[in-house]
């Protein structure tokens, strides 16, 4: 696929707290066929959903909530439909949060686990703010050719455990990415249709645009 192409529809949720410019520009240059958009529909008919997030964790979850995009990801989900969340985007996607700050704490439940603070160290400042690599586990389709690159960071928070239990579900176990600053932290989850990086893959060079560019040509 080639930049510019006539590639699969990806909807940017435009939920009020993402890179939503910079995140559709890396995705055109990956060949899809963008739309910037708050519309539910939209973000539904779409071959792939991008959910972007920056800032606090309330707010992402309250934004995403008041376009009903909560609803708009569970369907997506219940159909097999891919959806990709990006930073915050992907914090939204577990249960809770303990940042501090106004607003529900509450996440979107797809995974297990809570949003915690990184400790932070001299070795280890937080914000975490730069580049790192990750420990990619066998069998992961979204980082195939750059599982030894590495990946640019902004965060002072992440999900710091992680365990899984199917209750019956049809599907496979969560692939789960780590990395470390001063603790191990998830820098991925692959799970079905539902995908999502603690990075920044717009603003990780060209690993990041070849892991975009595998997300959208699964879409085809």
């Amino acid at each position: 696929m080639t930049a510019g192409s006539s590639g699969p529809t990806v909807v940017v949720m435009d939920h009020g707290f993402g890179n939503v410019r910079s995140a559709a520009a890396a995705l055109d240059r990956v060949g899809a066929d963008v739309t910037i958009t708050p519309d539910t529909v939209a973000a539904q008919e779409a071959d792939g959903l991008y959910v972007p997030g920056v800032g606090a964790f309330a707010a992402v979850v309250e934004g995403i909530r008041k376009l009903s995009g909560d609803r708009a990801i569970e369907r997506r989900l219940a159909g097999d439909r891919p959806v990709l969340a990006v930073c915050v985007g992907l914090q939204a996607m577990f249960d809770a949060s303990e940042e501090d700050g106004v607003g529900d704490r509450t996440g979107l439940a797809q995974w297990p686990g809570t949003v915690c603070r990184l400790p932070g160290s001299a070795t280890a400042r937080v914000p975490h703010m730069g580049w790192n690599t990750v420990a990619v586990p066998p069998g992961s389709r979204l980082f195939a050719g750059v599982e030894g690159e590495r990946f640019y960071f902004v965060h002072s928070y992440a999900v710091q455990r992680f365990t899984w239990d199917d209750h019956g579900s049809v599907l496979p176990a969560p692939l789960v990415t780590w990395a470390e600053h001063g603790v191990s932290f998830i820098a991925a989850v692959e799970h079905g249709a539902l995908a999502g990086t603690q990075f920044h893959p717009e603003k990780s060079g060209d690993a990041g645009l070849h892991l975009l560019d595998t997300w959208v040509r699964s879409l085809l």
